[in-house]
Formats: structure tokens, sequence, C-alpha cells
């Protein structure tokens, strides 16, 4: 059967990233169209309630396991695909670059999901059961809370140029040819962008960035920016 060989079980291995993809960000799109906006305006007992009733447990569940098997099957793809082309011409083409920019934004988008916002929602929903139970709130809770949410914006900014550039990859070609500096000053470009962004989520809790972060039109705006930035340098770099 055609669904067994090896192009039907790498047509399996796409839909499967694509699948769970749709679950992680919807979920994310989730928390920060819909939950946040909510929370910010609805009474401390109903927050509570919905926290400690088993709302954002749930919802973290498929958030956090969708990011998971997203990231797993996305660079099954990726290193299929370096292995059948060769590594260095797998970084000649449009198509590699495109793929490796979104693989690597949304590498750190699961990075955050498991080792930022998971561990700190964990204590939240631990302090909200706390005080359901009539007991006090844990200290770190909110502090917590609020390094989740500068994650969560930060994947949402990532997100915009993530999606762009996997759908380049297919669909849009960017650039004929590369040379070996251009591949290591795209690489530095993106790391440094990855890195900015990614303090900005992680030091402090004031400053234009997280300005930025606190609205959802800034976010936005933040990563239209950033997919702008990371576009024009791959045709800058590669003419």
């Amino acid at each position: 059967m055609m669904i067994f060989s090896g192009e039907g079980l790498l047509f399996l291995l796409r839909w499967l990233h694509f699948l769970a993809g749709i679950a992680w960000i919807g979920m994310l799109y989730y928390f920060n169209f819909v939950q946040t906006p909510f929370f910010a305006t609805a009474e401390a007992p109903v927050r509570t309630g919905m926290v400690a009733g088993g709302l954002l447990s749930r919802a973290l569940w498929w958030f956090r396991w969708g990011a998971m098997i997203t990231f797993i099957t996305g660079w099954l793809i990726i290193l299929h695909r370096m292995g059948r082309m060769g590594l260095g011409p797998f970084f000649d083409t449009s198509y590699g670059w495109a793929i490796f920019v979104g693989g690597m934004l949304g590498s750190l988008m699961w990075f955050n999901v498991w080792f930022v916002i998971w561990p700190a929602q964990q204590v939240v929903m631990a302090s909200a059961q706390q005080v359901k139970g009539g007991g006090q709130a844990i200290p770190e809770a909110a502090a917590r809370g609020q390094r989740a949410g500068f994650a969560s914006r930060t994947n949402t900014l990532l997100s915009i140029p993530m999606l762009f550039f996997m759908g380049a990859a297919s669909h849009l070609t960017m650039f004929p040819h590369v040379t070996k500096t251009a591949k290591w000053s795209m690489l530095i470009v993106l790391i440094v962008v990855m890195a900015v962004a990614e303090i900005n989520a992680m030091v402090g809790t004031t400053g234009p960035g997280k300005k930025m972060l606190s609205t959802l039109k800034g976010t936005f705006w933040g990563g239209f920016v950033l997919t702008a930035i990371l576009y024009f340098a791959i045709e800058i770099l590669f003419p």
C-alpha cells in the first residue's frame, strides 16, 4: 500500500506535525486572545475557581504535548531532508533556510512551553488549590505567573515569523544561491534575534520590550517587524 511506502510514511509524519501544530498554536492563541484578557477583568474568586477547577490544567495538557509532538515530528522531517540532500546542499536552498529558520523559532517556543511556562503554571495552579482550600497563596506564584505570561506573549510574537517561514519553505523561493559567508552571517542574525527575544522575556519586569508584550497589538507588531527583519536579512545576505 502506498501509505506504507517511504513517501507515505513521510506524509503521515507531516500530517501528524500539522495536527499537533494546530493544537499547540491553537491553545497558545486561546491563552493570549481569550483566557488572559478574561482573567484581567474577572474577579479573583472567579479566576481562582477556574484555575483550581481544572480548566487551566486541561488546557496546558494539550498545549505542552501539542508542542512536544510538533517539535519531535518537525525535526524528524528536517533531519530527513538534510540526510536526503546532504547538509551543505540543504543550506544552499531557499527551502532549507526557510524551514530551518522556522524550525529554530519553533524550537525556542517549545523550550518556553516546557521549561518556563509549564513549571511556572504548576506553581500558579498549586497556589490556587491552596487558596480554594482556605490556605494562603504561594508567595512566588504571582511572579512566576507573570514570567509565564511574558514567555507566552513571546511565543505569540515568535509564532508570526515561525509560521511565515514554515509556509515559505515550499511556497516562496527567496533566493537562487548562497555563499558560505552568507550562511554564517544569517546564522548569526538568527541567533541574535532569538537571544534578544528570549532575554526580553526572561530578564526584568519593565522596559520597552515588556511594554510591547503587555498588549496584543504590541505583540502582533513585534511579530511582524521580526518577520520583516529575518526576511530582509535573507534577501540582503542571499542576493
